[in-house]
């Protein structure tokens, strides 16, 4: 059911007005347009990350981290369905390479940040990083 959601997710998801204006006024200008120029799905995705890490004792204080939580998929670019369905079933190069593609994107803005994308799916985070993929993958 959770694939099925996140296909019609992707289909249908808007980011609602309000959200992409606390956004703006959270994100720097250069951040910000990294953000903006993502796919909506990733913006709604995003968005719901950011709202669980406010909310999570561990990274709530952490601004890096609700950066983080905004702007973790930047690197994905703007992929159709059918390259998301091939991920899931094959994998998909493509998408396996966006923490890198963040990471150029973000590196000159903000290093610290870059590299979070960067590691954001790694295997050998610290406390915080794995807090932040554990509430990625169940967003």
């Amino acid at each position: 059911m959770g694939r099925i959601k996140q296909g019609l997710n992707y289909l249908f998801a808007k980011p609602k007005t309000e959200k992409i204006e606390e956004v703006k006024l959270f994100l720097t200008k250069e951040e910000y347009k990294i953000f903006i120029d993502m796919d909506n799905y990733d913006k709604v995705h995003s968005i719901g990350v950011y709202e669980k890490v406010k909310k999570d004792n561990i990274l709530n204080r952490d601004e890096k981290y609700l950066k983080l939580a905004l702007l973790h998929d930047c690197g994905k670019e703007r992929v159709c369905l059918l390259t998301r369905v091939k991920k899931v079933l094959v994998g998909d190069k493509q998408l396996d390479m966006h923490p890198k593609s963040g990471y150029k994107k973000i590196k000159e803005i903000d290093l610290e940040l870059a590299n979070l994308i960067l590691n954001h799916h790694g295997l050998d985070g610290d406390r915080k990083l794995k807090r932040f993929q554990e509430i990625d993958d169940e967003s």
